[in-house]
């Protein structure tokens, strides 16, 4: 995720990321002006004058109407695709909360160094391994595990919740063994099945993206509405209406193509979530807790 001051707006523009929409349409905005020069070419050299009048002139109302439509949908479009980036920013800001939550009980409730050191390394584990299973697939050389734990681990699909299985199995223990009264594993036991509750949350998040109906047909409908549009003001403005072709392009696809990168947040684009900095942080957070 970038991290950028807001107030600082000139460096904005004149600064070129690789994520800008500029930098990812530039070859599209380039054909967009080759196409419309050729179309202004032949507007303006074999179509007749009254047409011009009768026929293009009128299709400047056509196209306002359109345009609005337009431009309601694509608020819908950037709105559906930024609330499901900031429900993901929520639940990982529930799953450091929870995680916090979590070492802090364990810390009051047993002194048994046993018990700390095991959910030193589990918690953290468990965001990492929620981390990447969100995108292609859990790293296993960024958790904590013995030897045991490694061999069981790589044998499970879901490798997230065989981490909170192995706590569930801890807590167990702890409240067999008597080191933990009934009150204090219910308690502990609300954190650990919000653990799942949360990753349930995020791969609905990732696993439901927009119906391809809707966004085949907004595509289809933005390029064709840049296409035909420099018919409605070539008499106008002539070859000119090559450089407001490109200016509506890149205003119209730059919408759709932010939409699309950050309706699935949790990737390693620029605007996605910083999801590899806050699991350092609850890595951090816990062995202060647990470790002290």
């Amino acid at each position: 995720m970038i991290k950028y001051n807001p107030k600082f707006w000139f460096k904005h523009i004149f600064t070129f990321r690789k994520s800008d929409t500029i930098v990812v349409l530039w070859k599209e905005m380039i054909y967009i002006g080759l196409f419309t020069t050729i179309l202004a070419y032949l507007v303006l050299n074999y179509v007749e004058d009254e047409f011009h009048v009768s026929v293009l002139g009128k299709l400047k109302d056509v196209f306002s109407l359109i345009g609005f439509v337009l431009s309601l949908l694509l608020v819908f479009r950037t709105n559906s695709a930024y609330d499901r980036w900031w429900e993901g920013r929520k639940k990982w800001g529930e799953l450091i909360n929870n995680s916090r939550n979590l070492a802090i009980k364990v810390d009051t409730m047993t002194k048994n160094k046993t018990s700390h050191e095991f959910f030193s390394r589990m918690i953290p584990n468990y965001a990492f391994a929620m981390k990447e299973h969100l995108r292609e697939g859990v790293l296993i050389h960024e958790l904590e595990l013995t030897e045991e734990e490694l061999i069981e681990i790589n044998k499970k699909a879901h490798k997230t919740s065989y981490i909170a299985q192995k706590m569930y199995a801890k807590l167990n223990e702890m409240k067999v063994s008597k080191e933990l009264s009934e009150e204090e594993f219910l308690s502990i036991d609300d954190n650990l099945k919000n653990f799942s509750n949360i990753t349930g949350a995020c791969e609905r998040i990732k696993n439901t993206p927009i119906p391809h109906s809707y966004s085949s047909f907004l595509k289809k409908f933005i390029f064709v509405f840049v296409c035909t549009m420099p018919l409605s003001f070539v008499s106008s403005f002539g070859y000119f209406s090559a450089f407001i072709a490109i200016f509506i392009f890149y205003i119209l696809v730059s919408m759709e193509v932010l939409a699309e990168e950050i309706e699935d947040p949790f990737g390693r684009d620029e605007n996605d979530l910083p999801t590899d900095g806050l699991c350092v942080k609850i890595k951090d957070n816990v062995k202060e807790i647990l470790e002290h």
